[in-house]
């Protein structure tokens, strides 16, 4: 039974099974000459463009220059052998990798061999309409090894222009050399030698030396930004301090009125709402560089340790010359942003301080309204008791006027009434019945 193309697979089972394939080493043995290009995107497109859109059409070009079909556009690698040169293509989300190696007739000594690059295949109008800017450039001479490191490295400061040398034996039969520089032709160099290497452990070995350069320099774009952001960052904390010891001097003020306290502290809420917004935009700005220098450094570290170097006499290792010049400036940009962690919640804890106050005072001014209320509340109370003692007095005058008519109307009728009589002698009881009967309302109201 077949399962390649089953309904049982999962829909990702395949693409997921060929990703830890999908990048493999070059094939190369010595003598070699290698040309490494790391291709970073272009600040200057349109926001939102796609990276890989626009490396995809660099390596379009050049396949058409040379008539070659070029790759899908959703593949992320592509190796051909053009001939003269090949070619491996990796596309990265940041950046992308266009590695040339070129194998020449008969070794050639090293001064020689970084003059006859695989560079000089190339069409010099497609070098120049590059999609992007250069973050890495780099030369890579491999060769075998005919004569111990220690004499091998004398000859060597002509190659590096007199540069500090790093090197070591990696992998227990190659020799890396570097000095990690620029040369003057804009390009740096990295020597491997061959000394007793197996199958296929040189195409490791330079994919890795080529790896930490353009890791190391894909790390190093984060240091830039740690400087930019210091000198906001100690604005941000001196206007924080002030803000505190404004908010001191707002608690020690004698004689401050509850009002005038809270317009001060909502003056001091607005500053440090402006404050978070600036340090919110400026981790914006920085938090996704400096996380991306972290995990290039990661890189670079695991890179270094497959080297599994073992040191020449008198020469830094590699894992010595990046630990000296790599790790300081990874550790000012792990600095800065824990720096800029660090002030974002003081203003945050600042913020929550400023608003617990501020509600504070807006409660305390809400019991001052609620107890002007109940004032005004008990003063129409008594004035409606004082209004129901008239109330009374009029309820009764009319009750009393009603006795009144019917008394007169007896006496017409030739009863033995005297009104007048008859009257004055129901004031008190009319008055006493009329004032019972509002207050057994009002308590019925009341209990209702």
């Amino acid at each position: 039974m077949h399962l390649i193309n089953s309904s049982l697979n999962h829909a990702l089972r395949v693409p997921l099974a060929a990703e830890i394939h999908s990048r493999p080493f070059l094939q190369l043995d010595a003598p070699e000459l290698i040309t490494h290009l790391a291709v970073y995107k272009d600040d200057s497109a349109a926001p939102g463009a796609s990276n890989m859109a626009a490396q995809h059409a660099t390596l379009a070009a050049l396949c058409t220059h040379f008539g070659v079909t070029p790759p899908a556009a959703e593949a992320k690698y592509f190796y051909y052998d053009f001939g003269r040169f090949r070619l491996k293509w990796e596309c990265h989300t940041e950046f992308a990798t266009f590695t040339f190696a070129e194998r020449p007739a008969a070794a050639l000594p090293l001064a020689q061999a970084f003059e006859r690059m695989p560079l000089e295949q190339l069409p010099q109008q497609w070098l120049a309409g590059l999609k992007g800017k250069l973050m890495v450039a780099a030369h890579v001479v491999l060769e075998q090894a005919f004569a111990p490191a220690e004499i091998f490295m004398q000859g060597l400061s002509r190659v590096f222009e007199g540069n500090t040398l790093a090197g070591s034996k990696v992998l227990q039969g190659g020799e890396l050399w570097t000095d990690f520089t620029i040369q003057s032709d804009g390009f740096s160099r990295f020597v491997i030698r061959d000394a007793g290497m197996r199958s296929q452990q040189s195409g490791r070995l330079v994919q890795r030396v080529l790896e930490i350069e353009t890791y190391r320099m894909m790390a190093l774009l984060g240091l830039p930004y740690a400087m930019q952001a210091a000198p906001s960052l100690n604005a941000i904390e001196n206007e924080l301090a002030t803000l505190a010891a404004a908010m001191v001097d707002t608690d020690d003020a004698p004689g401050l009125a509850k009002t005038d306290e809270g317009v001060a502290e909502q003056a001091l809420l607005d500053r440090i709402t402006r404050l978070a917004a600036r340090i919110e935009k400026l981790s914006l700005d920085n938090s996704y560089r400096f996380s991306a220098s972290k995990a290039y450094m990661g890189l670079v570290k695991a890179r270094i340790e497959e080297l599994r170097e073992v040191r020449i006499e008198g020469i830094p290792t590699v894992e010595e010359f990046m630990d000296r010049r790599l790790t300081p400036a990874m550790n000012t940009c792990e600095a800065m942003a824990s720096r800029q962690e660090a002030m974002a919640q003081r203003i945050a804890n600042t913020n929550d301080l400023l608003r617990t106050r501020v509600g504070i005072v807006q409660e305390l001014q809400n019991r001052q309204i609620l107890q002007s209320m109940n004032a005004r509340a008990a003063q129409q109370l008594r004035l409606q008791q004082a209004v129901e003692g008239l109330s009374v007095a009029a309820i009764s005058y009319y009750v009393i006027g009603l006795f009144s008519y019917t008394g007169k109307a007896a006496k017409v009728m030739g009863l033995p009434v005297n009104p007048e009589i008859l009257v004055g002698a129901l004031v008190p009881f009319v008055a006493a019945a009329v004032w019972l009967g509002l207050r057994r309302m009002h308590h019925k109201l009341h209990t209702d």
